[in-house]
C-alpha cells in the first residue's frame, strides 16, 4: 500500500497542519477507532451520538498513531490536521489513503426502506453468473473474495467502507453491491464513492427516532443521487418517492436515468406462476426476453427486475442478465421457507415496516388456499410511531400473533401494547411476549394448508434483550417446532398408538 502524506491529504480536505517536524509523515490507513490507532494510521476523531472521538486521542496517540486528525488544537505531540468537520472529512480521507478504490470498481449502491438486502444479492448473484468477480456489502454479510464476513452494520463506516472496496480490488472484484442505507447517507459513510449505478428501491416509514419525520428520510435517501458521483440512477417508480426522485434526476446532465415501474422504462409484464417460481415478460432499453427466475411474490418480481436493470446499467450483456434470473439465489431470512413437506407452509422474514409487512401477508395469499398467520412485533430504541402502524398492517392476516421483536433497553410490554394498540377492531390477535412461545403458538394455531409467517428479524441469529444478545434464529426455533409437530404427528397415527 503506497499510502498518502499527511500535506496531500491537507489539501485534499482543506484542512490546516499543527506540529509537523521535517517531512510530514506518510499515512497507510485511517481510522475512527482509537482502540485500532498504530503506526502508519491517522486516527480521526469523530463526534458520535454517546461519544466524541476528541477524548480518545491521547489514547490513539499512545498507541503509535502517526498523525490525528481534529476539530481543534488537542495539544498532543504528533501532527494534527486540523479540519472543520472531522466526518465530513472522513470519507475522503479514507478513500485518498487506499487509492480510491471505488474508482477501479463498478459499485453498485441500492437504497430504499424496503429490498436493499435481495437487491444487492440477487446483483451480485447476476454478475457472478456472467463471470465477474464481485464483493457485497449488505446487512447480512459482507463477502470479499472467497472470504465472508457477519456485518455489524447494514453500511459500514467511512474509513471501514473503504478499507473493504480497497480489499474487494485488490482481490480482483470488478463487481461491487452495496447496501447503502439512510443512516450511511445522513452520516457521510460512503463520502468520496463513485458509483457506476445508484438505485432506489421504494420509501415506506422506519427509522423516524433517527430523521424525525418522512420528508429528512427522503431528503437522506436522495443525497445519493444529488451530492455522489453516479454514472446510472435506476429508480423504482411504483411509489410516490422514487417518481419524485426520478423526476429530479432527469433534470441532471451528469447522469443517466432508468425509471423501472409499471410505466417506466423498464418492466414486467403477464407475471404467472411456474412451478419453481414466477415467469414473466422483462421489457428494458437493452432489450425484451420471457424470463422464469426461482422467486415467488411480486415483491421479489421487483427486487429481481430492479437488480436486472442494475447489471445491465453496470454494462452486464442481455443474454447474461436474463440468463443469470434464472438462477437467482434464496436470499437468507427474506421470505425463506423453513418447512418442508408440512401440511403447514412456515416463512421467515424480515419485514419490520407496516409496507413489509402487508406485502408479505399479500404474497402469503397466493401460496395456498387456507388462512395467514402473521407474528409481528417491534424492535425497541427505534421508531416508536410505526408501532401501532405495524399492529394495523397485521390485522390484514386472518390471525395476528403480536409478540416481542428486539425490546433492546426498552419494556417488551410497553412495546407489544403500542402494537396492539394499532390493531383493528374486529381482528383476531393473540398476544404472546415470549417469542419462542409465540412461534409455537402461531404453528399450533395453523391447520394444513395455512401459512405461517414469522416476521421482524429474518436471519438475525440473536435477540437483543436488556443490553444482551441472546441466541435466537428465528428459522432455527421453527424448524424445531416443525420436527416437534412432525413428531408428534407421527406417534399419533403409528399402529397401535392412541391416535390410530
Amino acid at each position: 500500500m503506497a499510502g498518502s502524506r499527511l500535506d496531500q491529504l491537507a489539501a485534499l480536505v482543506g484542512g490546516r497542519l499543527i506540529g509537523v517536524t521535517g517531512d510530514p509523515p506518510t499515512i497507510l490507513d485511517v481510522t475512527h477507532d482509537s482502540r485500532q490507532a498504530g503506526p502508519g494510521r491517522l486516527f480521526v476523531a469523530i463526534r458520535g451520538g454517546t461519544s466524541d472521538g476528541h477524548d480518545h486521542v491521547a489514547q490513539a496517540v499512545s498507541a503509535g498513531g502517526a498523525a490525528v486528525c481534529v476539530e481543534h488544537d488537542t495539544g498532543v505531540e504528533v501532527p494534527q490536521l486540523v479540519v472543520p468537520d472531522t466526518r465530513h472529512a472522513l470519507g475522503s480521507l479514507a478513500a485518498r489513503v487506499h487509492g480510491d478504490p471505488s474508482h477501479d470498481l463498478a459499485v453498485v449502491g441500492v437504497t430504499g426502506t424496503n429490498g436493499k438486502t435481495t437487491v444487492t444479492h440477487y446483483v451480485e448473484s447476476i454478475a457472478g453468473h456472467a463471470g465477474l468477480a464481485t464483493g457485497l456489502i449488505g446487512t447480512i454479510q459482507t463477502r470479499v473474495g472467497e472470504r465472508t464476513f457477519e456485518s455489524a452494520r447494514t453500511t459500514p463506516e467511512a474509513t471501514d467502507f473503504q478499507r473493504i472496496l480497497a480489499a474487494m480490488r485488490d482481490s480482483g472484484a470488478r463487481l461491487v453491491a452495496a447496501e447503502v442505507s439512510s443512516h450511511a447517507l445522513a452520516l457521510g459513510r460512503v463520502h468520496a464513492t463513485r458509483f457506476r449505478v445508484a438505485a432506489f428501491t421504494n420509501l415506506s416509514q422506519d427509522h423516524l427516532d433517527f430523521h424525525g419525520d418522512m420528508e429528512t428520510y427522503l431528503a437522506a435517501k436522495s443525497t445519493l443521487f444529488h451530492d455522489y458521483e453516479v454514472g446510472t440512477s435506476v429508480i423504482g417508480v411504483d411509489d410516490a418517492a422514487g417518481r419524485r426522485i426520478a423526476d429530479e434526476v432527469a433534470t441532471r446532465a451528469d447522469q443517466a436515468l432508468v425509471r423501472v415501474g409499471t410505466d417506466g422504462d423498464a418492466r414486467s409484464e403477464a407475471r404467472h406462476p411456474t412451478g419453481a417460481g414466477t415467469g414473466f415478460q422483462l421489457f428494458t432499453p437493452w432489450g425484451n426476453a420471457e424470463v422464469e427466475t426461482p422467486v415467488i411474490g411480486d415483491f421479489n418480481v421487483d427486487n429481481a427486475v430492479l437488480a436486472a436493470v442494475c447489471c445491465l446499467a453496470a454494462r452486464i450483456g442481455f443474454d447474461q442478465v436474463v440468463s443469470g434470473l434464472a438462477e437467482l439465489p434464496g436470499v437468507p431470512g427474506r421470505f425463506e421457507r423453513v418447512s418442508g413437506d408440512d401440511p403447514v407452509t412456515v416463512i421467515v422474514d424480515y419485514a419490520h415496516t407496516p409496507a413489509g409487512i402487508v406485502r408479505a401477508i399479500e404474497t402469503s395469499r397466493r401460496l395456498g388456499p387456507g388462512r395467514v398467520i402473521a407474528m409481528v412485533g417491534a424492535g425497541g430504541d427505534r421508531d416508536r410511531e410505526k408501532r401501532p402502524m405495524m399492529g394495523a398492517a397485521a390485522s390484514a392476516a386472518d390471525l395476528a400473533v403480536i409478540t416481542s421483536d428486539n425490546p433492546r433497553s426498552e419494556d417488551p410490554g410497553e412495546i407489544i401494547a403500542a402494537v396492539v394498540a394499532g390493531v383493528d377492531p374486529g381482528a383476531s390477535v393473540i398476544v404472546e411476549p415470549d417469542r419462542r412461545r409465540a412461534i409455537e403458538t402461531a404453528l399450533a394455531s395453523a391447520v394444513e394448508g395455512d401459512v405461517v409467517l414469522v416476521l421482524g428479524r429474518g436471519h438475525e441469529p440473536y435477540q437483543e434483550i436488556g443490553g444482551r444478545r441472546l441466541a435466537f434464529d428465528d428459522r432455527s426455533v421453527a424448524r424445531e417446532q416443525l420436527a416437534v409437530m412432525r413428531r408428534s404427528t407421527n406417534s399419533a397415527t403409528r399402529p397401535g398408538s392412541m391416535g390410530a
